[in-house]
């Protein structure tokens, strides 16, 4: 772990853009920077909230553990430029979800009292803050409830698109999350899930080999998104 730079940040936010000098050197003062390992643990589920945690860059899940089992409910693929656990800071001192490397990451932790502190001085900070969560939250209810509408075949092309548009920007893709996983993120079985890539496979719209993912006919898998 070593010192961050916030001024120099070649990964600073959309919200941070709007601090002002002297408010980028307090962040900086308490602000640390780390790399993660991929498959580590960056923050526990009932864990005190002591820092906000800033993603600059790799893949993070999101998730909360079944209780009593090692069922998984896949909540978010989270991107870098993103900030961990504010749905924590702004509820309770406990974190909600906890957030494991999907990769190799980099994070910033910053002191969760001088966050507050920048978010009350700095009103266009705060707003931006806020646009960020209640996107973040809308997008996540939506694809809830229309996920619980759908067969398996619909929940799986909805789950590719958001790989593909929302996670990787490209129809081509290495995919982090393995098929129990994939099982996790759109409440079905691990069988279920191989069952029907193969079937999307064999019906042209996609190739896997490995972990890469193809999606060959993209507007064959919006019809089936739309209508599964």
């Amino acid at each position: 772990m070593g010192n961050a730079n916030c001024k120099k940040c070649d990964k600073i936010s959309c919200a941070a853009l709007n601090l002002s000098t002297s408010q980028l050197e307090l962040q900086n003062s308490t602000c640390n920077e780390s790399t993660i390992k991929a498959g580590s643990v960056i923050i526990s589920e009932g864990s005190l909230t002591s820092h906000i945690i800033y993603l600059r860059s790799g893949l993070v899940k999101e998730f909360q553990r079944a209780e009593n089992s090692k069922h998984e409910y896949i909540i978010n693929l989270i991107k870098e430029k993103t900030y961990l656990g504010l749905h924590s800071l702004f509820g309770d001192r406990y974190n909600h979800y906890s957030y494991t490397a999907l990769s190799d990451v980099s994070i910033c932790y910053i002191d969760r009292n001088i966050f507050k502190t920048l978010l009350l001085e700095n009103g266009q900070f705060g707003y931006k803050i806020l646009e960020a969560v209640s996107r973040d939250s809308l997008s996540t209810y939506h694809r809830f409830v229309t996920q619980h509408q759908k067969k398996i075949f619909g929940k799986l092309a909805d789950a590719l698109l958001y790989f593909s548009k929302n996670i990787y920007d490209s129809e081509s893709f290495y995919l982090h999350l393995n098929k129990n996983e994939i099982s996790y993120l759109i409440g079905t079985s691990r069988e279920s899930v191989s069952k029907q890539l193969k079937q999307f496979e064999n019906e042209g719209i996609i190739t896997v080999k490995g972990r890469i993912v193809n999606i060959l006919r993209p507007l064959e898998l919006e019809r089936i998104s739309k209508f599964g």
